[in-house]
């Protein structure tokens, strides 16, 4: 089951971490800490990535590393679940890569604090991917590198259509309208109509959050069921291409010119590019309404550290001189194998292939307008809300009824994980 990146940006990617151990890894090592010749073994555990080089580069690396015998597993599966499993064991990884840590795993002790290890380069780092990995003003992950979404639009289309290209959901709705024609659709939002991938975005761009900074629900305003409202006239004048052959993830349906706009990730700008010279454009989400403001979701995977490992100290070292000190290895990772961006804003500026045209465009969109999903999101949260955007978009359902709901159900989720910070103090 080879995964991309880009997976961590579905809406429905969330983490599912409440596996038990029965469908742990079972990867018992017997490791004894060390190897033959008396060197500190650390064990460093990666998802298995579909493009092609990344595990070739991270095995490099880690042999780079003189201080260490870095043993690098590289994980086909359900790499969320079984993570999760080996952090409640003694014989899970030393150093893992993961999409969080979630809140239960930073509560339940089971991650490193890695503050000082960012406490010369924190403000070089991208905050909005930053932010999701900081519970109570320390750091539990070091982000590795950004992954964005972004609206791709055709721009001989638009130029023939006289259609500007949208700035505001009003004027994207109007343009997908206008560009439908019987052969081709004006926008694709994903095979279901966008449930399955726009998760909090639009309430972002019509300034609101899922959850606020102190622990509130943030969409519990008649904002967020007028801008879910126009996603479901999107759906309802049939401008949306829906049963495309591949699903948003893949440009293709962009590139054979199946529909005017898509919504797809930076990762496919490399094989637009290719399909299409400069005959297009991109843009963040466009904003909704005199309070809000474009929004592009960023998520990135980060490298932490097992609270049960054996050498600690010697893990947090590494973690700190791959993701903070090398930034040439931070750079090849993100831009060598498949198109990211890395999570140092002084590398992202600097990169030679992200400097001009659509990729600086998509640089700066995720420097100024960059949203990631807050770690008081939780899993039970999402799917609640995931599921009541679908039955908007798609079943035209009353999006304040929807939406009370959500928010009923948001705010036991924060009472949980505030509950359980209190039993944990106590």
């Amino acid at each position: 089951m080879s995964m991309s990146r880009r997976r961590l940006l579905s809406a429905g990617g969330g983490l599912a971490l409440t596996g038990a151990l029965a469908s742990a890894c079972g990867s018992n090592t017997g490791r004894d800490g060390d190897d033959h010749a008396g060197q500190p073994v650390i064990e460093q555990w990666y998802h298995q990535y579909g493009e092609p080089g990344t595990e070739q580069a991270v095995r490099r690396y880690a042999d780079a590393y003189l201080k260490a015998n870095v043993q690098v597993q590289w994980r086909p599966g359900n790499y969320d679940q079984q993570t999760a499993a080996a952090l409640l064991t003694k014989s899970g990884p030393d150093v893992f890569e993961v999409n969080g840590p979630t809140l239960d795993q930073i509560q339940g002790g089971q991650v490193v604090d890695l503050t000082d290890l960012l406490s010369e380069a924190k403000d070089d780092f991208n905050p909005a991917v930053l932010a999701p990995k900081t519970y109570q003003g320390k750091i539990w992950a070091v982000p590795q590198v950004i992954d964005t979404q972004l609206l791709y639009y055709r721009k001989s289309m638009l130029d023939a259509s006289g259609v500007e290209p949208p700035r505001s959901l009003d004027a994207l709705i109007d343009a997908a309208k206008e560009l439908t024609t019987k052969d081709v659709k004006g926008l694709f939002l994903g095979n279901d109509g966008g449930p399955g991938v726009l998760g909090g975005t639009p309430l972002n761009a019509a300034g609101l959050t899922l959850v606020t900074e102190d622990g509130k629900v943030g969409f519990d305003d008649p904002a967020a069921a007028r801008t879910l409202g126009k996603l479901r006239q999107l759906y309802a004048e049939k401008s949306l291409l829906l049963g495309a052959p591949s699903d948003w993830s893949d440009p293709a349906a962009f590139t054979q010119g199946l529909t005017a706009m898509q919504w797809s990730g930076l990762w496919a700008l490399p094989q637009v590019k290719k399909a299409l010279g400069e005959d297009f454009g991109v843009l963040p989400f466009p904003q909704d309404g005199a309070h809000g403001a474009p929004a592009v979701p960023v998520g990135a995977y980060g490298a932490a550290v097992s609270a049960r490992s054996r050498h600690k100290a010697l893990a947090k070292a590494y973690v700190k001189w791959l993701w903070v000190e090398r930034t040439d290895y931070q750079e090849d990772f993100a831009l060598r194998y498949g198109f990211h961006i890395p999570a140092r804003i002084s590398l992202a500026t600097k990169a030679a292939k992200l400097r001009q045209g659509a990729a600086g465009e998509a640089v700066r969109f995720a420097t100024d307008h960059g949203r990631a999903e807050p770690l008081l999101w939780t899993s039970a949260s999402r799917t609640a809300y995931q599921d009541a955007l679908s039955r908007i978009i798609k079943g035209g359902a009353d999006p304040d009824g929807e939406l009370r709901s959500v928010v009923r159900k948001t705010e036991a989720e924060l009472r949980r994980v505030k509950l359980r910070r209190v039993k944990k103090k106590s």
